[in-house]
């Protein structure tokens, strides 16, 4: 859950300087908004900021991503996301 809660930690940052709503983990409706959140953040354009990151980069970006993914799918399993291939 570390990755997990890294990221959520940095998006709820984010989201206080610009007054967004701040993501709980507790809160089924907030596991849905992180999981939409990561599904942004896997998209091609943003993962690799439309090309222009290096492939090192661009590959941490995705391992940490993909792994914030797994312990969500872990801890809710009834969440969807697309950008992330869960075998069905």
């Amino acid at each position: 859950m570390k990755d997990l809660k890294q990221y959520v930690e940095n998006k709820n940052r984010w989201n206080l300087i610009f007054n967004g709503r701040c993501f709980d983990l507790a809160v089924a409706a907030d596991r849905q908004r992180i999981a939409d959140a990561l599904d942004a953040d896997l998209s091609p354009e943003n993962l690799t900021c439309d090309g222009e990151l290096p492939r090192a980069e661009v590959i941490a970006r995705a391992k940490f991503l993909n792994k914030a993914e797994v312990q969500l799918l872990a801890l809710d399993p009834s969440i969807k996301m697309y950008e992330f291939y869960t075998g069905e």
